[in-house]
C-alpha cells in the first residue's frame, strides 16, 4: 500500500475480505468521532443498460428506498431520521452508491437497512408507479427546466456514437414507461447481488465486532450469477464535428468544446485533471484571467475533466458578455490550449496546481463517508486496488510539466473534438 509523503495527507488504513457469497467487505476504523458510514457500491450504472431500456440503474436508486419484506413502504427514510442518521444514494454511468451515516451506537441499523435492500426489496407495481413520477419530476427540475440542463447529454451523444455513455444516466422516460414489472425484477436479480457489490464501512467501529455483524446481516444473501460486461470500443474521432442544440431556458448562448479522453484507470486521466485545473480553477487560471478579467469577453468560462470507467470527457465551455461573438470565445480558449501544447507551464504554476489537487484529495478523505466511497471506488474501478486512494497523491506528484504538454498534444486536438453551440430557443410567433 502506498502512503502520502506530506504530513497532512494521511494514509488510509483498512481491512478487506470477501464473504463466501462474493460480497467484498472493506473496514476502516477511526474512533476519534462517534460516527459510522455504512455504504454499498454496486458495479452497475447506465452503461449496463441497453438501448430502448435506458434509465434503469438510476430508477433503482429510487426504487430501492420503497421498502422490503421487513420494512414497510415509505418507512426507510423515517427509520434513518428517527435514529439521528442521514442517508442518500447516487448513480453514475458506472456505479450506484447507497449510504447511511449513523451515530456509532446505531451502526447495526445501517447494516440491517442495506442488507434488507440487497436481500429482499419489494419491487411491485405501486412502487414502480410512484418512483416513475418521482424520476419524471427530477428530470423536469434538473434537466428539462434547468438552463443548459441538457449540455452534457448533448455532448455525450456526439462523443459516444456507439458506447452506452451515449445516453444520460437518468435515461428516457419513454423507456421507463414501456418497461414491464418483470424487466425491473430481472434487472435487480442481475446486478444487485453480493458478488457485484462492495460493502464499505468507515468510522467508530471495533474490527472484530464489525466482522461478526457483517456476517450476521449479509452472510445468508445468496450469490448471484456472474456479472459480465465488455467495454465497447469507440472509433477515434478524426475530424472536428460541429453541432447546435437549442434551449428554451436560456437567454445567453454557450459554446462547449468536447474531447474523448482516457478512463479513470489511466495515469493520463490525472494529467487531464491537472490540465482542467490549469485552465479554469480559480481567478488566476488561464481562461478566467484572459477571458473574464482582462478581455471581459466571457460572462462565464470553465474546463472540466469528467472521468468515467471506460472513457472520460474533457470539456471547455464559455458564455459571452458584452456582445462578444462565439467564435472569439473559441479562438481564445484554443489559444490557451495551444500554449499548453507548445510551452511548459511555469514552475510556480506547476506547484500551485499540484497543491490544489492535493488539497482536494485530502478534503475527500477528511470525512468517513468520503473514505468509505474512495475505498470502494478503488476496489471497483482500479483492478481491486482498494488502497488506490493512498496512491493518488504520489501519482499526482509524479506528473511532470512535460507530461502535461504531451497530454495536451495527444488528447486536445482540433481534429478530434466536438464543438457544440447551445442557443436560446425562441418559439415562433
Amino acid at each position: 500500500m502506498g502512503c502520502f509523503t506530506q504530513g497532512r495527507a494521511q494514509t488510509i488504513k483498512f481491512v478487506e475480505y470477501d464473504l463466501p457469497n462474493g460480497l467484498h467487505v472493506i473496514l476502516h476504523q477511526d474512533n476519534t468521532v462517534p460516527v459510522v458510514a455504512v455504504s454499498v457500491m454496486y458495479h452497475v450504472g447506465s452503461k449496463n443498460e441497453v438501448a430502448g431500456r435506458t434509465g434503469f440503474a438510476h430508477f433503482f436508486e429510487h426504487l430501492l428506498f420503497e421498502g422490503s419484506e421487513n420494512i414497510k413502504r415509505g418507512e426507510f427514510m423515517k427509520i434513518v431520521s428517527s435514529h439521528g442518521g442521514a442517508n442518500n444514494a447516487n448513480t453514475s454511468q458506472d456505479r450506484t452508491f447507497f449510504y447511511e451515516l449513523f451515530p456509532s451506537n446505531d451502526f447495526k441499523l445501517g447494516l440491517w437497512l442495506e442488507s434488507e435492500r440487497m436481500m429482499h426489496p419489494v419491487i411491485n407495481e405501486i412502487g414502480v408507479k410512484t418512483q416513475n413520477e418521482v424520476v419524471k419530476e427530477e428530470k423536469r427540475l434538473r434537466f428539462d427546466n434547468q438552463p443548459y440542463g441538457h449540455l452534457n447529454a448533448d455532448m455525450d451523444e456526439k462523443l459516444f456514437p456507439t458506447h452506452p455513455y451515449n445516453w444520460p444516466v437518468i435515461g428516457s422516460m419513454k423507456d421507463i414507461d414501456a418497461a414491464k414489472l418483470q424487466e425491473f425484477k430481472d434487472f435487480f436479480k442481475t446486478y444487485y447481488v453480493p458478488n457485484n457489490a462492495v460493502l464499505s464501512i468507515a468510522g467508530d467501529i471495533d474490527m472484530e465486532q464489525a466482522k461478526r455483524y457483517v456476517t450476521a446481516y449479509f452472510g445468508e444473501i445468496p450469490r448471484g450469477n456472474p456479472v459480465s460486461y465488455s467495454k465497447i470500443e469507440e472509433q477515434p474521432i478524426t475530424k472536428e464535428m460541429t453541432d447546435t442544440a437549442y434551449d428554451a431556458n436560456i437567454q445567453i448562448p454557450l459554446v462547449a468544446i468536447g474531447y474523448r479522453v482516457p478512463g479513470m484507470d489511466s495515469r493520463d486521466a490525472k494529467t487531464m485533471d491537472m490540465i482542467s485545473y490549469i485552465l479554469s480553477v480559480g481567478g488566476s487560471s488561464k481562461f478566467y484571467k484572459k477571458m473574464v478579467d482582462e478581455k471581459k469577453e466571457a460572462a462565464f468560462v470553465g474546463s472540466n475533466n469528467y472521468t468515467l470507467e471506460d472513457y472520460g470527457v474533457f470539456m471547455n465551455y464559455a458564455t459571452p458578455s458584452n456582445g462578444t461573438p462565439i467564435n472569439v470565445l473559441i479562438e481564445d480558449m484554443d489559444s490557451e490550449v495551444l500554449k499548453l501544447q507548445t510551452d511548459l507551464i511555469s514552475e510556480e504554476e506547476y506547484k500551485k496546481i499540484k497543491n490544489q489537487m492535493e488539497n482536494n484529495l485530502v478534503s475527500s478523505n477528511s470525512k468517513m463517508l468520503g473514505i468509505a466511497e474512495n475505498l470502494a471506488g478503488g476496489y471497483t474501478f482500479h483492478h481491486k486496488n482498494t488502497g488506490y486512494t493512498n496512491e493518488e497523491l504520489p501519482i499526482i506528484k509524479s506528473i511532470t510539466r512535460d507530461d502535461i504538454r504531451n497530454a495536451a498534444n495527444k488528447y486536445l486536438k482540433t481534429s478530434s473534438r466536438v464543438v457544440l453551440y447551445t442557443l436560446p430557443f425562441k418559439k415562433p410567433a
